[in-house]
């Protein structure tokens, strides 16, 4: 009887440990390059997708990730840029507020390539494996059969790093675990959100230029900012869904500092994706990367729900 218990409640344990939000920081670069990103975990594995929202369905994910809590900074493209020489080019932002290059601004003017070698050097630089194929002239490719998990021929299976699909990107925004619903802003609200400069309320749109990425508005209820508004951010998959063509044009959602509220509608909304050409580059772009849990956490928890899916056999 005393194991009985243990194992339900080791099983309940680590199922609610990684179910609920949890802020992770990671370090990259070395010396003077060195930089952190904040991710959050995203638990409640298999949840409902959304019907209301675009695409539909949408934000069903069966297992447990991580989002980067905020956008990708220009700190953090810089300092990797002069770790490893990615050539990645930034877009002058001086044209918007005077402190629109400032190295916590959010790094816009990125295409999707290279974002996808950004984050290739975020695995590379922690010895893991790289999550997009580019040949030996800088071409992206498609994954071989083997290597790439269901249908997305886009991302590595083993990649630890990676720009978030569009079910990742909608579940981290709009899915409230609380209710099992989901909420039309990523401010944790169905109305919507007072424009903002800056700041932790509201969202950062219908403004001169975009904000810090730690000041851009109010978190999604998994603590995520500036999902809506700040600069629009990439996803990796293509617009047609399929991830199957190199050239397709890539999804973008999120809104951006210059979405304007037209008869209560914005960027901003869960009904809101754009499509754009993997070549673009757009002041008004940037991304954030998404990840997996450590590969022990992932072991728990299969070891966990094991043990209470044995437990209810049992019983029963």
């Amino acid at each position: 009887m005393k194991k009985i218990t243990i194992s339900i409640w080791f099983a309940s344990f680590v199922i609610a440990h990684f179910s609920r939000s949890q802020t992770i920081t990671e370090t990259f670069g070395t010396g003077a390059n060195a930089f952190t990103i904040d991710f959050v975990t995203i638990g409640n594995p298999g949840n409902a997708a959304d019907t209301s929202g675009r695409p539909n369905p949408s934000g069903a994910v069966g297992y447990i990730y991580n989002m980067g809590k905020y956008e990708i900074s220009r700190e953090m493209v810089i300092k990797a840029n002069q770790q490893s020489s990615l050539g990645i080019t930034l877009r002058d932002m001086s044209m918007f507020r005077p402190d629109s290059n400032d190295p916590k601004k959010p790094a816009t003017g990125i295409d999707w390539w290279e974002a996808a070698k950004f984050v290739n050097w975020l695995n590379t630089n922690t010895g893991h494996q790289e999550a997009y194929k580019f040949d030996v002239n800088g071409n992206f490719q498609l994954w071989n059969t083997g290597e790439y998990m269901g249908s997305n021929k886009f991302r590595h299976k083993d990649a630890y790093y990676f720009l978030p699909n569009t079910d990742e990107w909608y579940k981290a925004a709009y899915f409230n675990p609380q209710s099992n619903s989901y909420y039309r802003f990523p401010t944790s609200s169905n109305e919507q959100p007072a424009w903002v400069m800056s700041g932790t309320s509201g969202a950062v749109y219908h403004v001169s230029g975009p904000s810090d990425v730690d000041n851009a508005g109010a978190l999604s209820p998994y603590a995520t900012m500036a999902q809506g508004g700040n600069v629009s951010e990439w996803e990796e998959t293509s617009f047609d869904l399929e991830n199957n063509s190199v050239g397709e044009n890539r999804g973008y959602r999120g809104g951006s500092f210059i979405s304007i509220e037209v008869a209560n509608q914005t960027g901003l909304e869960s009904g809101s994706r754009g499509s754009l050409d993997p070549v673009v580059h757009s002041e008004y772009l940037g991304f954030r990367v998404a990840s997996v849990p450590e590969p022990s956490a992932l072991s728990l928890l299969a070891i966990g729900s094991s043990g209470l899916a044995m437990m209810r056999r049992r019983r029963s």
